[in-house]
């Protein structure tokens, strides 16, 4: 039951998955800590320390009975987290209690752990943003021929696609995609380094034996799944992995946050919206109103993941000498914070890409108030085709411009442009031919091919290639 007489992080209360916060929890954490305990008492027996195999038995059949409220006792009176929970551990592996921990430092747990949380999360990403990007596609593919206004400047330029500008959104994610996949090939844990990385301790416990103290590291990374290693290290891992990982997601809200602003000036103009539901309130006071809220959230929670990596740089760049402890503080909220929010993000715009709506008529609209302006050289090139002078018919199709320009700006009216040109006999040769001359279709280019290519090339293969993680939806908890 929620306790509302104590502040809750909305980020759990209100934004982001179970998935993702489990990801982050306590349970995860603690569990990391003790299979890592599990692969190093098991390595160093089989690399020929007195571990017996039962102390070992022992340790894995308690691997997930986590005694919490002895942990929280014992950290009280001694005040650090691990000791605390290696004396949890050895309390309930009694036989085990004098090997737990043999060797390694605090960080050992802690770092290895934590790389191995992000590394997972980083998998929760992944597989949201390739639903999103699903979703973009078939969006885009659907509306690949649905002419639009292009917008340089916020004004209106050459007409565009639907789908074709979804593809800038899609390619965005490409981006990130391709940067995430860069990121997680090159995950290494920490591994088995000791209290300022130089592995003493391990070679003191093996005599000496450079060869046993690496084979020992292989082994425990093995046991945890991994296969790299960071070759060296002072106490920590290296904090520039945490920018790195923030880089990617912040890269990731950028692109949700540019595509959200899209939506809520096309929701503006009335030609596309995000998705309103039917007992959905837009304002407590103008009920008429169907504000765009998932998009708006989607910006707010992205503006703080893009401020999350600036904070990440300060930490890296102030490690003191082999490390300092100002760093933990900082990180247990700013990494965990940073997925939970980019979690959240990517849920609403899956949940947005999935249920956009198209006012195909509001934009038909919108073509018809603009086109016979960005027409204008159409016409003339046709009349000149006819034996017109270029430079005459450009005057005057310029004053004719300005006259309807006028209309429409100072007085409100509609873009009477075509009417004007059809009254006049020097555009004679186009009179009959002006409906052809002004078919939007005409004025896309190459949009519609450049969309199903774009998606066959770059975005199918991803597609294919994450296969089995497709077919999700978008929740908007509250």
């Amino acid at each position: 039951m929620t306790d509302h007489s104590i502040y809750q992080n909305p980020l759990c209360t209100r934004y982001a998955s179970k998935e993702m916060q489990r990801a982050f929890s306590d349970e995860k954490r603690f569990r990391l800590w003790r299979k890592l305990w599990i692969a190093l008492a098991e390595s160093e027996m089989e690399l020929g320390l007195g571990i017996e195999p039962g102390q070992v038995a022992e340790m894995k059949k308690y691997a997930d009975d986590i005694d919490y409220d002895l942990a929280e006792s014992y950290e009280k009176e001694v005040r650090h987290d691990v000791m605390a929970h290696v004396k949890t551990f050895g309390a309930q592996a009694k036989s085990a209690m004098p090997i737990i921990h043999l060797g390694a430092t605090s960080c050992f747990v802690n770092c290895n752990s934590e790389i191995i949380m992000m590394d997972e999360a980083l998998d929760i990403v992944r597989r949201k943003l390739v639903n999103v990007m699903e979703k973009l596609k078939n969006f885009a593919l659907k509306y690949k021929d649905l002419p639009t206004l292009g917008f340089t400047h916020l004004q209106p330029a050459q007409l565009t696609t639907v789908g074709k500008r979804a593809t800038l959104w899609l390619q965005d994610l490409e981006m990130d995609y391709l940067d995430l996949a860069d990121l997680k090939s090159h995950v290494k844990l920490r591994g088995v380094k000791g209290t300022t990385g130089t592995q003493a301790s391990f070679l003191e416990l093996f005599d000496g034996d450079e060869e046993k103290v690496k084979e020992l590291e292989r082994r425990v990374v093995r046991k945890m799944g991994y296969e790299k290693v960071y070759g060296v290290t002072g106490q920590t891992y290296p904090r520039k992995f945490d920018y790195n990982v923030l880089c990617v997601l912040s890269q990731i809200a950028q692109s949700a946050y540019k595509f959200s602003n899209d939506i809520r000036l096309l929701q503006n103009m009335k030609e596309i919206e995000e998705p309103f539901e039917k007992n959905q309130i837009g304002s407590s006071a103008m009920a008429y109103k169907r504000n765009p809220m998932r998009c708006e959230r989607i910006g707010s929670l992205a503006r703080y993941v893009l401020s999350l990596p600036a904070n990440s740089a300060v930490t890296s760049s102030t490690q003191w000498l082999e490390r300092t402890l100002d760093d933990s503080a900082n990180r247990r909220i700013v990494n965990a914070q940073a997925f939970l929010a980019v979690d959240a993000i990517l849920n609403i715009y899956m949940n947005v890409a999935e249920n956009l709506v198209v006012y195909e008529k509001v934009i038909a609209k919108h073509i018809r108030a603009e086109l016979p302006f960005m027409a204008t050289e159409n016409i003339m090139m046709e009349c000149v085709k006819a034996g017109g002078n270029r430079q005459e018919l450009h005057e005057r199709i310029r004053v004719l411009s300005m006259e309807a320009g006028k209309k429409v700006k100072e007085e409100g009216g509609e873009n009477d442009l075509l009417d004007r040109i059809r009254g006049d006999d020097m555009f004679k040769a186009v009179h009959d031919r002006l409906d052809e001359i002004l078919d939007a279709n005409k004025f896309i280019g190459r949009a519609p091919s450049q969309t199903a290519e774009f998606i066959r090339d770059e975005i199918d293969p991803i597609l294919e290639a994450n296969k089995e993680c497709l077919g999700e939806k978008g929740d908007v908890r509250i």
